[in-house]
Formats: C-alpha cells, structure tokens, sequence
C-alpha cells in the first residue's frame, strides 16, 4: 500500500460525499464489480451511510450500485467528531488515504495539497472521460476556473446548487394590517415599523413582548449592514470578503461604510428593535418567536420561511409572514445581499492512492446524466418521486410527511454534499405559493448583486493567509457583537480598531488575497 508523501503528512482538509444513479445497461461503467473506498464526512453524516451509521446502506447507493457497476465503501475517518476539518486531519495523519475524499469544505484543502500531489487534476480525466461534466463547465463559462487552484488545475467536482435567490426579507403583514401601516419602502421606513412592532402590542396580548427584529443565525443582523450601504459579506459565506467598486478584494468589517451601519444596527438594539437574544437564541429561534406570535421581521429562506403561514394557520387567527422588498437604504438603494452561489466548496476528489481514476471519473460524470442528476437530487424513482409529464415528482408521502423534504432526501442519500449539480425542481416542489410570489417579486426588482467565488493561493499565500487570518477574524467578530450589544462604540473605538487590524496583519492578509485573484481572474 501507498503512504502519504511526508510533504502531507500535515494536512488539513475537508469532508466527503457519495452517492450515484439508477437505471439503464448503458450507465453500467465497469463489467465487473469493483469497489472504491470513500471517506465521507458532513455536517448531518459522519460516514458513508444513513446518519453516518455504516450499517445503514443508502437506498441512492444502492441504486447505484446496480446501475454503474460499482460500489463505495466507508473509509471515513474522524467519525466522533463533527468538524470536517479535523477529521480530514486524522484521516491523513493514517497514512492510508481512500480513493474518493470529499464532503464538506473540500476545496481549500484540495487546492492547497492537489498541486503537492495528494489529490489528482481532474482537467485531463474530465475532458476525456466526462463528457457530462465537460458539458457543465462548457455552459458554464468562469466556473471552472473559480474552483481552480493556483496550478491551473482543479481537482474537484463541486456540489452546483441551482437557482438564484436564496433569503429575503419577511415581515408579519397581518401585524401591518392590524396597526394600519404599509410595508416599509426605506430604512428609515423600516426602523418606523420596527418601533410600531415594539409599542403598540400588535399581537394583541396586552404585553410589550413583541420582538421587531429577530433572526435564527446570529450574522443575520449583519444584513442590516445592507441598509447604509455597507456589506456583511461578499458571498453566501457569511463574513466573506467582496470584490469592491475598484475591482479589489476588501474585508466588509474594515470599511467606513461598516461603521455607519454597525452604529446604526447598536442603536437599534439599544432600542429594542432586534432580539435582545440574538446572539445566543439560536436555530430554534424562528419556530419560537413566530408560534409564539412573537417575531415581527427577519431575513431568512424563503421556502422554510414561508411555509409557517400554513403550519400556523390554525394556531394564531390570521397569521401572515411574508416576503416584502429590500427596503431602500440611506442611499436610495435596494440590494438583496444573498444568493445562492453557484459553487460550493464542497463536493469530491480523487486521492493519489486510486488506482481506478478513469473508472472514478466516469463514476462522477455519471451524477451529471440525467438519471444521475435525478438519483442524486430526488432519490430513488418508484420509492421517494416519480415521473410524471417529464417532470420528476415527490410522491404524496414525501410531500405530505412532518418531515422536511430535504431531511428525507438527506436520509436516502440524496441532496448530500457529492459532486453534482442541484436541481431547483426539488425545492420548488415544496416552495409555498407564497414563497414564489415573493421569488417572482425580488426577480422582478434586480436586487442581486455579484457574488465573489473564492480564490486559490500557492503556498507563501496560504502561509500568510493562515497565519493572520484566524485571528484577525475572530478580532472582528468579537468587537462586532461587543459594539452591537454596547460595550464600546464603534464611532469612538474606530482608529483604534483599525490600527489593530493592521497591527494583526489585516493588510499583508489582503495582499496575498488580491495576489491570488488578480492571477486567478485575470484582474
């Protein structure tokens, strides 16, 4: 057996995902079995199998199984731990690396330690042996390119989500109605409404326990930024960096613009506008707030988001959240920050120990046929959708289940973090009317704005990148929620800030990202 180069010994790295199709003689890649070994490890799963329980055999799998000839085998290490990161580290430090590495968070690693050898380019193979895959990149122009490392190869097949929008502003209409208002059209709009959520006992219990704002995920406050012309993030990442009128990569939380709307966003706390529990609510925050008819606005998904009006229907008379317009912001502009971005860091790789990387290949062009792409979004056909007018759809029992749709999908092996491209088929299915009246609406408005996919850095980069980086995050992040939540104000601590992120390598950190961008893009 192969071991490790010593070069590698080190590594930190990501996750894994698997899974594969189901139907015809002509998807069979192998004419006999064979058996490739995969370490797969994510957030819902640690290990390759139901819940990560090994014994449990995806029904998606199996379906592959039979369709391709060839069969994944669990390889994963790390499975007490649910930080991919780490688990890619324990899983190197073995020595013995299995033929497919993936999962979550894969493409920083691969990018760092492809080119070292640990991982094999995929341009070559892909090319030759995956012409569904080539296809993608073909209609895809830039893609391909955003995931590559700073070798010019890239080496590996990331999950593609589909669709556009992703968030929106929601705001409880039937609260509007009540108190004779209008849905907000600006901030200054917004922080009105807010105030009027606050005092004036819109759910009608005779307490002042209203929450105006509230959001699930802590940085969802950070959207607010949006609304004096700062940014939060440059991506779907939250706290990512962005490209900026210049065409340079910046850091959101080291701009003017963030300090006006950071003092802004405390204000409002100090008001009562935003969930004294923000940062420590946590997940569960929206089905609180909202059953307990307590939550007036917030930004979140639309399906999930939507679909409470139907779950609360009978509970609270007259209940109705809905998505509304971006308010416009000081400057007369109305951006939707999040998108969904069209690339994800996730997905799979083939290590230098497979000795089958043709077969692997084709195994991963097969998640890019249709019926791979219909296995690897909607499950197996006949026992979770089928098609019907050319269409793929959810059976009753998957519609109709207390269960989300994409929990089931989780559990059957479907809409894990694989290579492969997502179809928007399978979330509009469940997407409330609601919800696609207020898609139709943002669509209707041009609200995106672009989104920065990543860059690759060679190794000095990297080395400077991860040796300022952490800590200078960690730094913004703990005076953004000590301003917020007003220990310090951001006006009077600015200089110093700002001189301390330069002193914690803020502006060696931005060099080496513009380094790497400028070689990656063409900038």
């Amino acid at each position: 057996m192969r071991t490790l180069p010593v070069t590698l010994s080190l590594l930190m790295l990501g996750s894994t995902a698997l899974t594969a199709p189901a139907l015809a003689q002509d998807l069979r890649i192998v004419e006999d079995p064979l058996e490739l070994t995969i370490h797969m490890h994510w957030p819902r799963a640690q290990g390759y199998g139901v819940g990560g329980d090994t014994t449990q055999i995806y029904p998606v799998e199996l379906a592959a199984r039979e369709m391709t000839g060839i069969s994944l085998v669990d390889q994963t290490a790390g499975k007490n731990t649910t930080d991919a990161a780490e688990a890619m580290n324990l899983l190197l430090a073995q020595g013995n690396m299995p033929d497919i590495v993936g999962g979550h968070l894969i493409q920083q690693p691969v990018n760092q330690y492809g080119p070292e050898g640990a991982f094999l380019p995929l341009n070559d193979l892909v090319k030759e042996h995956a012409p569904h895959i080539q296809a993608f990149w073909d209609s895809h122009p830039g893609l391909m390119e955003a995931i590559s490392a700073y070798d010019g190869n890239y080496y590996y097949i990331p999950y593609l989500p589909d669709g556009e929008f992703g968030r929106a502003w929601y705001i409880r209409q039937d609260w509007l109605d009540k108190l004779g208002l209008e849905q907000p059209q600006t901030v200054d709009e917004y922080h009105d409404v807010l105030v009027a959520f606050r005092d004036q006992d819109p759910n009608g219990n005779g307490k002042k326990d209203e929450i105006p704002y509230f959001a699930r995920q802590w940085e969802e406050v950070n959207r607010l930024l949006t609304l004096w012309d700062a940014r939060s993030s440059g991506s779907d990442t939250y706290h990512d960096f962005y490209v900026n009128g210049d065409g340079k990569l910046v850091h959101p939380y080291a701009q003017e613009a963030y300090r006006i709307g950071l003092g802004h966003i405390a204000d409002w706390y100090a008001e009562g506008l935003i969930d004294a529990e923000i940062f420590t609510r946590g997940s569960s925050s929206r089905d609180y707030l909202l059953s307990e008819n307590l939550g007036g606005s917030t930004h979140d998904w639309f399906a999930s988001t939507s679909g409470y009006n139907a779950a609360l229907a009978d509970k609270i008379d007259g209940f109705n959240f809905i998505p509304f317009l971006p308010p416009a912001s000081a400057a007369g502009v109305r951006m939707e920050e999040h998108r969904r971005i069209p690339i994800k860091p996730d997905g799979w790789a083939i290590s230098y120990m497979n000795e089958h990387p043709i077969e692997t290949i084709k195994y991963f062009d097969f998640f890019f046929t249709e019926e791979g792409r219909n296995l690897s979004n909607f499950g197996v056909e006949g026992e979770t959708w089928n098609m019907i007018d050319g269409q793929p759809v959810y059976t009753d029992a998957v519609l109709n289940s207390d269960s989300p749709v994409n929990s089931q999908m989780y559990l059957v092996g479907a809409q894990i973090y694989r290579g492969y491209w997502q179809d928007y088929r399978y979330e509009d299915q469940w997407t409330s009317e609601a919800a696609r009246e207020g898609i139709a609406l943002y669509q209707a408005n041009d609200l995106l704005i672009d989104q920065f996919l990543g860059v690759a850095f060679n190794q000095e980069e990297q080395a400077v990148y991860d040796k300022y980086w952490p800590s200078l995050r960690t730094y913004m992040l703990e005076r953004q929620q000590a301003w917020i939540l007003g220990s310090g104000d951001v006006d009077a601590d600015w200089d110093d800030y700002i001189a301390t992120l330069n002193r914690m390598g803020y502006d060696q950190v931005i060099e080496v990202m513009n380094s790497a961008y400028a070689r990656q893009y063409g900038g």
